[in-house]
């Protein structure tokens, strides 16, 4: 199918209105609203206010707190197919749930915060109980500094310093001092030190001379014994404030899903307000552009036309082109190849939309490669399972696995392969004598020749078929010489080689249909060229021919060596398992051993088939660069959204 056509809309409306009008058509999800042509508008003209600052900021509170509860209380995982919570869109839009959930925030934002100071308190009074520690033998107040004739200090010395030599110095040198030791340990020396005024300074200049240092209890009142039950009770405060708000926290956990709703209704108001910001506004009116699909448009009118507003829908310029959005109607098979076409790039909006025409190779392909029923039913399942429970907003991925499996099981019953040779293996534990064996009308590893042909024969066919597709895109554009001298003079030399050497279509011996391809190759490679250049032109034309085509063509041969490689290691793996002589050990060897190769040949094929499409395929036709088409629409990452309006788009 084509590229959906697009409509350029233009909107005219009430400033006033323009809140409720944003809202409806992000209910319609039909309508994505483009950058204003700013050089075009009125000078009175100006972006709309936007509160984006401002849900950013709600967002990031709603983030904080999901945080805080995700580290509180670690949420269960929920089973892996668990579909997500619906709620209908009237609800999911309501102004009034959005407050409550910004409250809940707040409230668990609150908690976490005084719990994290609490945290930090707690840690402080850990380090001054155990700074107390050492001091715990003075039996005087802490604030005493001094008497009417003496100073009193408190400090520490290092470890090294002789505690007698330097007691005794001091007594001979400033008997009228005296110098008391509280403890020690093997990080300090705990003093006291009490001196006349007169001599206090010389006595300090001294023990700094040795590593005196002031104690780290400046600022404390009452001994050191007060202070450390002081401390205790202080402490047994607060860690019963953080049991409580610990178990606040773990009573929210129980809301995390109301956080989680919070975050999508943000998102969904901040693409509001994104949007917002793209509508031009002189205070009076708005006016804004935007993109609609065409088969949309009669819905759209539909409310527009009942709207206080004036609009015009027309199609988009010449000039417009690289900016029109894209938008792939594809039925479901071809639908599932979206997720690989974005991988490489939407297709321009005058392109030509790839899925239908690369959907049969891609998913032949991938069956080719993986040729067994076993992991085609896996594929089946889980692809099945995981679309009807969890629903997912983007399903290409999985439909792809889904119908890649549907291949990987016809392919795998043509080679007669289920979990490689389990079956035969298994039955051989029963009866040595057995041989049974699933019937295959080939064999990956005895028809190796017949399959690379094959293969070779199906790169041929998908090489020609992107070639056709260039033919008939350039037709349509009225390029009838690029597509005669590009594509149908190659296919006339292929068919002329062909028939020359079955020696058919030869007029006296003389092969007259690859005279007239190359012919036609001489004169169209020498189209605008003059004199040598018109020589080498048609080298190079001849050169890139020719290496383009059998290098392309060749590059299929890795259909045949995967199918071969996955053939190969899922045998290899039954046999580890048979060479037990225990049937149930075999059966979790060949099981372990073909998951493995189950998710190597995933990975394998995923990224082999995709290189053949976008390399030797998408390079005979695709013209890229398209943007996607992106609606205000309502979104949701962690609820489902149960459309209530039925005249939505």
């Amino acid at each position: 199918m084509p590229i959906a056509k697009m409509k350029r809309l233009q909107v005219l409306a009430l400033e006033r209105d323009h809140d409720a009008l944003l809202r409806q058509l992000e209910r319609m999800d039909c309508v994505e609203i483009s950058e204003p042509d700013a050089p075009d508008a009125p000078e009175s003209l100006r972006r709309c206010d936007s509160e984006t600052a401002d849900c950013l900021a709600r967002q990031r509170q709603v983030q904080t707190a999901i945080d805080a509860l995700r580290r509180a209380a670690p949420p269960k995982k929920a089973p892996l197919l668990a579909p997500r919570p619906a709620i209908g869109e009237a609800e999911y839009l309501s102004e009034t749930g959005l407050a409550y959930g910004l409250a809940l925030a707040r409230q668990v934002n609150e908690a976490a915060g005084r719990l994290q100071q609490l945290t930090a308190l707690a840690a402080q009074l850990e380090t001054d109980r155990i700074t107390l520690g050492p001091w715990l033998s003075l039996d005087l107040p802490l604030e005493l500094t001094e008497t009417r004739c003496c100073d009193v200090t408190l400090g520490v010395l290092p470890p090294f310093v002789p505690w007698d030599e330097l007691c005794g110095q001091v007594q001979n040198e400033y008997p009228e001092s005296e110098l008391h030791l509280l403890s020690a340990d093997r990080q300090q020396q705990c003093v006291l030190l009490i001196t006349h005024k007169a001599a206090t300074a010389p006595v300090l200049e001294l023990l700094r001379g040795r590593g005196f240092a002031a104690s780290p209890l400046k600022g404390r009142t009452g001994t050191p014994e007060e202070n450390r039950r002081r401390d205790a009770d202080r402490l047994a405060e607060v860690k019963r404030q953080q049991e409580t708000l610990r178990k606040q926290l773990d009573e929210l956990a129980e809301r995390l899903p109301e956080l989680y709703l919070c975050a999508d209704r943000l998102a969904s108001r901040l693409q509001r307000e994104e949007n917002r910001r793209r509508l031009l506004t002189d205070g009076c009116i708005v006016a804004f552009d935007g993109w609609v699909p065409e088969k949309k448009t009669a819905r759209l009118t539909a409310y527009l036309d009942t709207a206080d507003c004036d609009y015009t829908l027309s199609d988009p310029t010449t000039e417009q082109i690289p900016e029109v959005p894209v938008l792939l109607e594809d039925n479901a098979v071809a639908r599932s190849m979206n997720c690989i076409t974005e991988q490489y790039s939407l297709p321009a909006y005058d392109g030509v939309d790839p899925n239908p025409v690369m959907a049969p190779f891609f998913i032949l392909f991938f069956g080719m490669m993986m040729a067994d029923i076993g992991y085609g039913l896996l594929m089946l399942l889980g692809s099945w399972l995981f679309l009807k429970k969890k629903r997912p907003d983007d399903r290409s991925f999985m439909e792809m696995i889904f119908w890649c499996g549907v291949t990987t099981v016809v392919f795998g019953a043509m080679t007669g392969s289920f979990f490689g040779d389990f079956l035969p293996q298994l039955f051989k534990f029963f009866d040595p004598e057995s041989t049974f064996a699933l019937p295959a009308l080939f064999s990956p590893l005895d028809d190796t020749m017949a399959i690379m042909v094959g293969s070779l024969i199906l790169g041929a066919l998908q090489v020609f078929t992107g070639m056709t597709v260039s033919v008939v895109e350039k037709c349509k554009k009225g390029c009838f010489m690029d597509a005669l001298f590009d594509e149908i003079t190659w296919w006339i030399i292929l068919a002329g080689t062909g028939l020359a050497v079955l020696g058919i279509g030869s007029v006296s011996g003389v092969p007259v249909v690859l005279i007239a391809g190359v012919l036609m190759l001489v004169y169209g490679a020498g189209r605008g060229k003059k004199g040598f250049g018109k020589v080498t032109g048609f080298v190079a034309a001849v050169y890139n021919g020719v290496t383009g085509f059998f290098s392309d063509i060749l590059s299929y041969v890795r259909l045949m060596a995967l199918m071969l490689s996955g053939a190969v290691l899922a045998q290899v793996f039954n046999m580890l398992g048979a060479t037990t002589g225990n049937v149930v050990t075999f059966i979790i060897i060949a099981f372990v051993g073909n998951m493995l190769n189950l998710a190597l040949n995933l990975l394998g094929c995923y990224v082999h088939d995709m290189r053949l499409q976008f390399l030797e395929f998408f390079g005979r036709f695709y013209k890229d660069g398209g943007k996607a088409y992106r609606p205000l629409r309502v979104r949701a990452k962690h609820v489902e959204i149960i459309k209530e309006d039925t005249k939505s788009c």
